[in-house]
C-alpha cells in the first residue's frame, strides 16, 4: 500500500493493480468506495480498478481472469511529484509485448489517464476500463445525469437500451452506453454532486449489482456504491497495430 497524506487531500493506492483505492479531500466526505473485506490473491473490489488488457470475459479464453491481468498484477511506481496543489503519480505494467502506465494526478479534482503501447509485430484487440466505485450514501436516494439520451446495451436484459431522463436504480443496473459523457451523481442525502467525466473513453458503463450477491460484500455494504466507468469496450474495443497508442481518461469534480 502508498499512503499520500497531502494537505488538500488524502489518498490510498495498492501496488497490486495500480489501483486508487480511497480519495479523500480535506473536509469531505470520500469519493470512492472499496470493500471492508479483500479476497488473498483475488481483485480488490474498490476504488478504481483498472480493466485491462480486456473488459468482462475473455472473448475466447473462458479459463482467464475477468476485466483481464491488470487487476491482479503488481505494478512499478515510476515516480510522483509533489507541490501546493497536489500530487502526480505514475505507474507501469509491463505485459509480453504491452506497457500500460496509469498516470494520475489528485488535487482539489481526481484525474486518471492509462495509456497502453503495443509493440508486438502483429495487430492485437484492446478493451479497458476504469471502473471507478463512487462513494454514495444509498443507492436507492441517487441519481445520475447527463446520459438522456444515451443509446447502448443492457447486459442484463440482453438487448439495446435508450435512456430517457435522469438514471435511477432499481434492483441492478449494468449498462454499457455508446459514448463518453459528464455525469452527475446526485446524491441527496448527502448533499453533493459529483461530476464524473467519462468523455477520455468511447463508452460510459455504469453498474450497480442491485439484490445480487457480491462476494464478500453484504447487501447493505453494496448500497454505498455506484460504479460509472469511462471504458472501451464490445463494438468499441480498439485494434491496435504494430508501435500504436492507445489513451483513456477519467476525471471527477465537485459541481
Amino acid at each position: 500500500m502508498l499512503l499520500v497524506e497531502h494537505a488538500r487531500f488524502q489518498a490510498i493506492f495498492s501496488r497490486q493493480g495500480g489501483q486508487l483505492l480511497h480519495f479523500q479531500p480535506r473536509g469531505q466526505r470520500p469519493w470512492l468506495w472499496c470493500a471492508s473485506r479483500w479476497p488473498r490473491g483475488g481483485a480488490i473490489r474498490g476504488g478504481v480498478p483498472v480493466c485491462w488488457p480486456w473488459f468482462g470475459r475473455h472473448p475466447s479464453e473462458s479459463g482467464w481472469p475477468s476485466h483481464g491481468w491488470a487487476r491482479l498484477s503488481d505494478w512499478q511506481l515510476l515516480g510522483s511529484e509533489v507541490d501546493e496543489r497536489g500530487v502526480r503519480l505514475s505507474w507501469q505494467l509491463q505485459l509480453c509485448d504491452w506497457t500500460v502506465t496509469l498516470e494520475v494526478e489528485l488535487g482539489e479534482q481526481m484525474k486518471l489517464r492509462l495509456r497502453t503501447s503495443h509493440q508486438d509485430s502483429e495487430p492485437c484487440q484492446l478493451s479497458h476500463a476504469l471502473h471507478a466505485y463512487w462513494c454514495i450514501s444509498d443507492v436507492a436516494r441517487m441519481a445520475l445525469l447527463g446520459l438522456d439520451g444515451a443509446q447502448g446495451y443492457d447486459l442484463l436484459k440482453r438487448g439495446d437500451c435508450q435512456q430517457r431522463g435522469e438514471l435511477r436504480i432499481e434492483d441492478g443496473c449494468h449498462q454499457i452506453f455508446d459514448h463518453g459523457a459528464l455525469v452527475q451523481v446526485q446524491d441527496l442525502a448527502w448533499q453533493r454532486r459529483l461530476l464524473v467525466d467519462t468523455r477520455g473513453g468511447a463508452n460510459s458503463v455504469v453498474w450497480h449489482p442491485g439484490s445480487r450477491p457480491l462476494t464478500d460484500v453484504s447487501w447493505r455494504e453494496a448500497l454505498g456504491f455506484v460504479c460509472v466507468q469511462a471504458a472501451s469496450c464490445r463494438a468499441d474495443s480498439l485494434t491496435l497495430k504494430p508501435g500504436e497508442e492507445a489513451l483513456l481518461e477519467l476525471k471527477a469534480r465537485l459541481g
